[in-house]
């Protein structure tokens, strides 16, 4: 046994310097997260999750360069764009005269350019550390509607795009975390909070129900969290052990 704990230290120091720098890397990461809606969005929808992608270069002195995109998805739409439709029991009525089968969720997208840096507080390797990233790019949310039955006409498209409140615009967005990157790349990750603001307006020339114009110009923010799981695309270094 008193051979054994010098020869694993040994071991340990060897493997806690094979990868003693930082590495240019290719990185590709899926990622999912929720949002809290602010600004004009929080009278339109509340929380939602989301799912994306992104692709990252990272270079050698730990800066970040890529692109990411977001589709994010909700059931709690706040605004009644089916009210001209109801009936005194509040419900909609198909085109035969029974109760419908609809549903209103939200739907929303974000492509953007994003850049940043690795920090090297709290690093535990020289590829990982503080995350910190910015970024501009396009954003678009509307309310989805879905006619289970497909016996509401006026939920079709082209009388459906007169309520679903399209909106879209260019957006601006920032993360803060922590991203880790293995030395043997099993194990690579980032977790942070993130945000968004929106500079929207609608698609649409009018909304149906209200028969009036959307000309607003609107802020929609979004603050969430986003947890991503990291494929480096880099080869690994041979290992290098050294022993005193």
């Amino acid at each position: 046994m008193r051979f054994l704990l010098p020869l694993l230290l040994c071991s340990f120091l060897g493997f806690s310097q094979a990868d003693s720098t930082a590495v240019f890397a290719p990185l590709v990461s899926i990622h999912l997260g929720g949002h809290l809606p602010g600004g004009d969005l929080a009278d339109r929808f509340g929380p939602d999750l989301n799912m994306g992608g992104s692709f990252m270069i990272k270079t050698k002195k730990n800066w970040l360069y890529g692109v990411e995109s977001n589709y994010f998805f909700g059931r709690n739409v706040k605004e009644d764009v089916l009210a001209q439709l109801k009936n005194e029991d509040g419900e909609v009525t198909d085109n035969r005269g029974y109760p419908a089968d609809i549903r209103i969720t939200e739907r929303g997208f974000g492509l953007h350019l994003t850049g940043g840096k690795i920090f090297k507080f709290l690093s535990a390797t020289p590829n990982s550390g503080f995350m910190l990233t910015a970024g501009a790019g396009y954003l678009q949310h509307k309310v989805k509607l879905y006619d289970g039955q497909q016996e509401v006409a006026s939920v079709k498209a082209p009388l459906s795009y007169g309520l679903d409140r399209l909106s879209r615009g260019i957006s601006l967005t920032q993360f803060v975390g922590y991203m880790y990157l293995s030395d043997n790349r099993f194990l690579n990750a980032y977790l942070g909070i993130e945000f968004y603001e929106a500079f929207t307006t609608s698609v649409r020339k009018l909304n149906y129900d209200t028969a009036l114009p959307d000309t607003k110009n609107r802020m929609d923010r979004l603050y969430g969290f986003r947890f991503g799981w990291i494929l480096p695309l880099y080869k690994k270094k041979p290992n290098e052990y050294y022993y005193n």
